[in-house]
């Protein structure tokens, strides 16, 4: 017989991407058990598109975050593999039949995850376009068994998922890293190629280097110790932070003379091979004209990522950020309203 599969997408404010979402979800080549939707208690019209699809919909409120959301999901489903999706990505049509293929073909595994196309979901300019491509040469060269699981188009058989334990609800950052140290200290993870799925990325630069700041301060109290993992996934090098952070500590340099430039010179260069192959994807899914865009997105980037992770650390040693919370079982949904 084959397995059952129930979809999980949490979903807050994505009325934008819901709807191509839920199509590929329908068009899957592999017939699935359920659909679940738990809307994270959404201001937009998500509810309403989501109503249009043969799926449960479960109205969460009050706004607990993807962790809350996922467990809800979860404790309403009863497929035997859980298929994670975010509502601001769609699959490929064979997405669920690749992923139900690699878990029943392998035992062992506990978890499958996918990668991202290079072409966005919904084409929003430049800055979409440098995420995406990034998002995707980041993924696609760490293929193989690892030790992070990153949840796009992620399946997990429901065993594994009971037995590990479901999403810290304290977290709404840094999740996936949490989860993954919980996961591979007993299951073997795999990042494959053979499930791909599409995602709309931040199109607008301020809330880019936002999110980036943001979730970077998680880099030291929750990420540090997951890197040094063997077979950790790393969306950017240690190195190409550290030459963009020198790049902006020596820029004043350059008032001093000709030769002190030298310095960010040096500095820039280092930044430029960093990631080796990088700009190489670049060039080829956008040709050479977008490369000094590519180039500076990435240097901003990595140098609020450095900023990011220098305010955790502070904010480490004056507060409590960073304490270990509780590992959190699956909980019930919290419904708002009438499930559909």
């Amino acid at each position: 017989m084959q397995p059952t599969v129930s979809v999980v997408i949490p979903n807050y404010n994505y009325a934008k991407t819901l709807r191509l979402c839920l199509e590929s979800v329908f068009d899957q080549e592999y017939p699935l058990h359920e659909v679940i939707v738990a809307d994270d208690n959404s201001t937009d019209a998500s509810r309403e598109i989501a109503a249009e699809f043969p799926c449960t919909v479960l109205h969460l409120n009050p706004n607990g975050g993807v962790s809350a959301a996922r467990n809800a999901a979860v404790a309403a489903s009863s497929g035997d593999i859980l298929f994670f999706l975010d509502s601001d990505e769609t699959i490929a049509p064979d997405a669920v039949a690749e992923a139900v293929r690699l878990l029943t073909e392998d035992p062992g595994l506990g978890c499958v995850h996918g990668v991202f196309a290079p072409e966005p979901l919904i084409d929003d300019g430049p800055v979409e376009w440098y995420r995406t491509l990034h998002a995707h040469h980041w993924r696609t060269k760490a293929l193989g068994e690892t030790s992070t699981v990153i949840f796009v188009a992620t399946a997990m058989p429901r065993r594994v998922f009971d037995e590990v334990g479901g999403f810290d609800t304290t977290l709404r950052d840094a999740e996936d890293v949490e989860y993954s140290d919980r996961l591979s200290a007993k299951y073997r993870i795999l990042l494959t190629d053979r499930i791909v799925a599409r995602h709309d990325e931040e199109s607008r630069m301020g809330r880019m280097l936002r999110e980036s700041f943001r979730r970077s301060q998680f880099l030291v109290p929750f990420g540090a110790a997951h890197r040094r993992k063997e077979g950790a996934l790393r969306v950017n090098t240690t190195g190409g932070v550290a030459t963009a952070m020198l790049t902006l500590v020596t820029l004043p340099l350059v008032a001093a003379g000709p030769w002190w430039a030298l310095a960010p010179l040096a500095a820039l260069t280092g930044f430029a091979f960093s990631d080796p192959g990088l700009l190489g994807v670049v060039r080829r899914h956008r040709g050479p004209r977008f490369l000094p865009f590519f180039f500076l997105c990435h240097l901003l980037v990595n140098m609020t990522i450095g900023l990011g992770a220098l305010w955790g650390v502070v904010r480490m040693v004056f507060t409590d950020f960073g304490t270990p919370t509780a590992r959190r079982r699956p909980e019930p949904a919290r419904l708002g309203g009438e499930t559909g």
